[in-house]
């Protein structure tokens, strides 16, 4: 395939991983820091960038969300999440809660669409591409290199020959720490909105008092 497209299909690698490099930073700081102050305003910031530095280099070092789990959970226990919630939101966000992983499968179908000159910008592809995406992110598997499923569903949906499986997989390799990251940190402060959603807007407070207490 390298031999055949050559430049053309390299060059495509390196925009796509910038693309999602950019698109990882944004999301990272700016969505997570959005989410962490609708879990607890300004102290619900402070405490996410307080211990999310541990859920970050684990999720970047393992590019696996099944092996960022008693990390997650430890840090989202120091971020006063009760333990109920977290000890559900956290094994059930590592194989169901994949923004990374919808990031990528928009990535790896666009990539394709292009490679193949196909139109993607009337309303119909635009909605299958997103709706796929998100299917794509809830098969895909939480270890490292866990998305042939979810490459597989694309070729499928969009009739796609198999042979092209490899220039999709080689996408999948490049980008997935930053997916990882996304996928598996993005959980720690979902836990934190979880609890907002369940134990009141002063959740945070009451769980800081009650480690002040004991």
């Amino acid at each position: 395939i390298i031999g055949s497209l050559g430049p053309q299909i390299l060059g495509g690698y390196l925009r796509a991983f910038l693309l999602y490099l950019v698109i990882t930073i944004i999301y990272y700081f700016g969505f997570f820091t959005l989410y962490a102050f609708f879990a607890g305003g300004k102290d619900g910031i402070k405490t996410f960038w307080k211990h999310a530095i541990a859920p970050s280099i684990t999720a970047i070092a393992t590019c696996s969300s099944a092996a960022s789990i008693p990390v997650n959970l430890a840090a989202v226990k120091k971020m006063g999440v009760p333990n109920d919630i977290s000890e559900t939101i956290i094994p059930l966000g590592a194989n169901t809660h994949k923004d990374g992983s919808v990031f990528g499968g928009v990535l790896k179908i666009v990539f394709l669409f292009s490679l193949f000159g196909r139109d993607i910008t009337s309303p119909s592809a635009i909605v299958t591409i997103i709706a796929v995406s998100f299917l794509v992110g809830a098969v895909m598997g939480a270890i490292p290199s866990g998305g042939m499923i979810g490459e597989m569903l694309i070729l499928s949906v969009f009739g796609f020959p198999p042979e092209v499986l490899p220039i999709i997989a080689v996408i999948s390799t490049i980008i997935d720490a930053p997916a990882t990251l996304l996928n598996s940190t993005g959980n720690t402060v979902c836990a934190m909105m979880v609890s907002r959603l369940v134990e009141g807007k002063d959740w945070l407070k009451k769980q800081t008092a009650n480690a002040v207490r004991s």
